[in-house]
């Protein structure tokens, strides 16, 4: 049976919800499921953005089949030709063969690529700045590219002030029943998550994210529909400055965060001890093991702290494997303006502190304390002095 959304008297939204999807895209991890937003309006042109991941196809189509009723569908506007928003297309130009599909000259040859379509006439392959006119509604097309795939668009409706943000201004989550964010307490139960989404898809491309954001700050944005999440009617202003936050990679928070390797605890014993002395200070601290947190959420987190300290055991002469792992994440997803502190252990090699130093030299503007603290297998009294000093360290740097 059919689900919908009511948006706007004319604009529904059509999509579906995943609780069942265990890895997004195959590397980040979605307890809470996420959603895979389609929208359509009904105005003298009917007019449908985007499809859906093949998981959710079936509910998808119904979706679509109850918001049109007797009326065929004009345009399919393709912004993103990611396969969790593109799978349906086929079935959607077998069912309205009819449609027009409205992309642009990138997305045309992914949409060949992906699924053997080949659309000649059947398709409108549209420029930065064109504009469509659907009767009351006029469409704007605005290029988006890297955020995150190089044919990304977005499109602005110029009548109702509405922007259709592809995966920007997106999140992880399903949507639970509600669809606007004003619907739950956003801040409570899902920024963790979008924050999470934004760092981990888009992280990489701030600069594209920044050309973006200043096209649409010349845009008078009375509500954002994006690809994953809820849709903004509300606070429009607050989520886009988060996003500037995340995307010229300034500190959200003044405060700590501690990623540990630890095989036998005594490098855990190290961390609990700065953490505990920085509390001292008043100084607010997060820590994570590598070992049981997935990687997105501590990159996440990365991205909201001022300082990062890793602590980390040496493990076959090299960094231990899970940490290995999250430092060159953080160094392919650009992070960067951050002041960190290193932590390494070995009962005979430690080498651990100086191999992370070397692989975060490649992130700008990174403040790397130059004191790395080296413990020989387990926290001595000498190494609680050092401690100390960090700690100062840490507290001296803080804003």
């Amino acid at each position: 049976m059919h689900c919908v959304k009511k948006i706007k008297d004319d604009l529904f939204w059509v999509g579906a919800n995943d609780r069942r999807l265990s890895m997004f895209e195959g590397i980040y991890s979605v307890p809470r499921g996420v959603s895979y937003n389609s929208y359509l309006i009904l105005d003298q042109k009917t007019v449908l953005f985007d499809t859906v991941d093949k998981a959710v196809h079936d509910r998808f189509m119904e979706n679509v089949s109850v918001v049109l009723g007797d009326r065929e569908l004009d345009y399919l506007v393709i912004q993103h030709m990611e396969p969790d928003h593109s799978s349906s297309i086929k079935e959607i130009l077998s069912r309205y063969p009819d449609v027009k599909v409205v992309c642009n000259t990138k997305s045309l040859g992914m949409i060949k690529g992906f699924y053997g379509c080949d659309l000649g006439d059947g398709a409108i392959a549209v420029k930065e700045g064109d504009i469509i006119d659907i009767g009351r509604r006029k469409l704007k097309f605005i290029f988006a590219p890297m955020v995150h795939w190089p044919e990304v668009m977005v499109t602005f409706d110029l009548t109702d002030n509405v922007l259709f943000s592809a995966d920007a201004f997106g999140s992880f989550g399903a949507l639970n029943g509600a669809l606007f964010a004003d619907e739950v307490d956003f801040d409570r139960d899902y920024l963790d998550e979008a924050r999470r989404y934004y760092t981990n898809i888009v992280g990489k491309y701030g600069k594209q994210v920044m050309m973006l954001l200043d096209k649409a700050s010349k845009l008078d944005i009375k509500m954002i529909c994006p690809l994953h999440g809820f849709v903004w009617r509300d606070r429009v202003d607050e989520i886009v400055s988060k996003h500037v936050k995340w995307a010229t990679y300034e500190p959200e928070e003044q405060g700590v965060m501690i990623a540990y390797a630890s095989i036998y605890g005594n490098t855990e014993n190290a961390a609990e001890i700065l953490a505990s002395k920085l509390r001292d200070r008043g100084i607010m601290t997060e820590m994570f093991d590598v070992s049981v947190t997935h990687g997105s959420e501590i990159l996440a987190s990365a991205f909201k702290w001022s300082h990062l300290v890793f602590a980390c055991a040496t493990y076959n002469g090299g960094i231990f494997t899970a940490m290995d792992m999250l430092i060159s994440d953080l160094v392919a997803h650009n992070l960067q303006n951050r002041t960190v502190c290193i932590i390494e252990n070995g009962s005979w090699a430690p080498t651990s502190g100086k191999q992370i130093a070397q692989k975060l030299e490649q992130c700008k503007d990174m403040n790397i304390l130059e004191d790395i603290i080296t413990i020989e297998s387990g926290v001595k009294e000498a190494q609680l002095e050092k401690l100390e000093i960090m700690a100062d360290a840490i507290a001296a740097t803080l804003i």
